[in-house]
């Protein structure tokens, strides 16, 4: 069953980072994983906390706890898995979430003048109004409190 594109381009995914809840366009949710396995390894990106291997593919996990709380990501129970898109191209890359997560629908606002760039609007369930999270400019990001490091030092 095909479901239509007008309610397609109005689903979101409801996740929780942190003890807050944030909806993400659902037509760039791939799946959403069991906690696994996270390789770490030497880097100097302050958002990459590693990469897990899911479906013979490695996936950067971001922190966004560290963007959207403050706080660096702590312990929970899946990675959401979605798509980037930059230019033509597009990888795949997850956050970590706490709890399930859920499909849903509401009224979108565009974002107020003093919402972060990684927010992209405001999505109405009911009473309660969620930010609505652009993948692309929260793996970007500058979290508070991280200091933005050069690329790696290259030596001969």
């Amino acid at each position: 069953m095909t479901v239509p594109e007008k309610i397609a381009q109005n689903s979101f995914v409801v996740l929780q980072v942190g003890e807050r809840r944030f909806a993400m366009e659902a037509n760039i949710v791939a799946e959403l994983a069991p906690p696994v396995r996270l390789h770490t390894f030497p880097h100097t990106s302050p958002l990459i906390l590693g990469v897990i291997m899911r479906r013979g593919r490695m996936i950067p996990v971001y922190d966004a706890d560290a963007v959207l709380t403050g706080q660096p990501s702590s312990a929970h129970a899946f990675y959401l898995i979605a798509r980037r898109r930059f230019g033509k191209a597009s990888e795949l890359g997850a956050i970590p979430v706490n709890g399930e997560c859920e499909l849903a629908t509401g009224n979108v606002q565009l974002p107020a003048a003093e919402q972060p760039e990684y927010v992209s609007g405001t999505l109405a369930i009911g009473e309660e109004a969620l930010d609505i999270l652009n993948l692309e400019a929260l793996v970007t990001a500058q979290a508070p409190g991280v200091k933005e490091t050069n690329q790696a030092e290259t030596r001969s």
